[in-house]
């Protein structure tokens, strides 16, 4: 593919691919496990096109800041917004969050770390936002421990990335959480239906930060 191409991909055609993508009932089952956990001031890192929002339950939601560095995913948003819950649309990445230390009751992550370019450093972040006693609540796909499926998912990530909106197919987020100093509870693992294969394991939990 050529540079321009590759541009014209990014920026109008894979927002829409990943919507798609990401629309399907088997992460809509896992966002039901996860979303209505949410309390208090509300960060969603990795916002994109809004699909976390029937989730949410207002009633315990005092405000959601929905974060995404990408202004077409935000676009797609927009027109969902709920009345009944205050929602604030924030252009940023998660490795550099414009928020204040200690503001955030809860941080939602689904589906997101596969795609943040530095993870390690996004959950420094969350981290740093999080109020003493705050958790994260996380659903994401990553590396299958099944070995052929993990071999093919290293040989096809490149493209796929190309593709979906720069997702890595053989990240391993729990891995991930707990190298950046959280406490991992509740976990849950399944697999994607077969026609899914290549995104390997579902992983579903909350990590507290570590004292």
């Amino acid at each position: 593919m050529c540079f321009s191409c590759a541009g014209t991909y990014e920026r109008m055609v894979a927002p829409y691919v990943v919507h798609a993508g990401c629309s399907l009932g088997a992460f809509a089952k896992t966002r039901q496990r996860v979303v209505p956990l949410a309390k208090g001031i509300v960060a969603e890192i990795g916002f994109g096109s809004g699909l976390n929002l029937p989730y949410y339950n207002a009633e315990q939601v005092e405000r959601l800041i929905a974060i995404d560095p990408d202004e077409k995913m935000l676009s797609l948003a927009r027109s969902k917004l709920p009345e009944l819950m205050k929602v604030e649309l924030l252009p940023a990445r998660g490795e550099c969050l414009p928020l204040e230390s200690g503001g955030v009751d809860t941080v939602v992550v689904t589906y997101a770390f596969c795609t943040i370019l530095a993870p390690g450093c996004a959950l420094a972040e969350i981290k740093r936002v999080l109020k003493p006693g705050g958790r994260l609540l996380f659903s994401e796909h990553g590396r299958s421990d099944r070995p052929f499926c993990g071999r093919m998912q290293d040989r096809f990530n490149g493209l796929w990335g190309q593709l979906a909106g720069g997702c890595n197919l053989n990240r391993s987020p729990v891995q991930l959480i707990e190298a950046a100093g959280f406490a991992v509870r509740n976990l849950q693992q399944d697999r994607f239906p077969l026609h899914l294969w290549p995104l390997g394991e579902h992983f579903t939990g909350e990590a507290e930060p570590r004292t």
